[in-house]
């Protein structure tokens, strides 16, 4: 009875898991279709970086102020001697955790990605002094989220589908 019953409530949460996934492609599809574009990127990591977006449109000039939102732009720090540079530990976690998981799944996947961090390793420097996941989380900011930032319904905060301010379940909420 308890084991059936615990059965039936993860068909359950399966299937609302499953519809939940389903409302965020489309949503994303219908807001962003071009983020979905390169390799890498899905709905679970698109969502996170629209949010950062929309709860800050003011704040979105630059690709670099978007760096900055998600906390992966270098910050100049110097101990006397030595100048180097730190991470930036503030900004949005959920942003930065997207695009962790997009630089490591380009990194497996995309020939490019791949290149670049073997390119960057055989320059001769430690891991410490340049961690090349953080470089490569840099330039994916650059190149995916530009689209997204000059695309046309993006003009400092996103505008609402027509069926949205009614309530329409499809589209139940707009960026912002």
């Amino acid at each position: 009875m308890t084991l059936r019953m615990l059965a039936e409530r993860i068909e359950q949460l399966t299937a609302q898991i499953n519809e939940l996934n389903q409302r965020l492609a489309r949503l994303v599809e219908h807001h962003a279709p071009q983020l979905l574009e390169p390799v890498g990127i899905g709905p679970d990591s698109a969502v996170p970086l629209l949010i950062t977006m929309g709860d800050n449109p003011e704040r979105l000039n630059t690709e670099a102020s978007f760096a900055v939102l998600c906390a992966v732009s270098p910050i100049e720090y110097s101990s006397g001697r030595r100048h180097t540079r730190r991470l930036d530990y503030g900004g949005d976690r959920q942003a930065n955790a997207a695009l962790h998981r997009i630089v490591f799944t380009r990194l497996r996947h995309d020939p490019r990605t791949q290149a670049y961090y073997e390119r960057r390793t055989q320059v001769g420097k430690t891991r410490r002094e340049q961690p090349v996941p953080r470089t490569i989380c840099s330039s994916a900011v650059f190149h995916l989220v530009r689209p997204v930032l000059r695309a046309p319904r993006y003009r400092g905060g996103w505008e609402p589908a027509p069926g949205e301010r009614d309530g329409d379940t499809a589209g139940s909420a707009p960026c912002t």
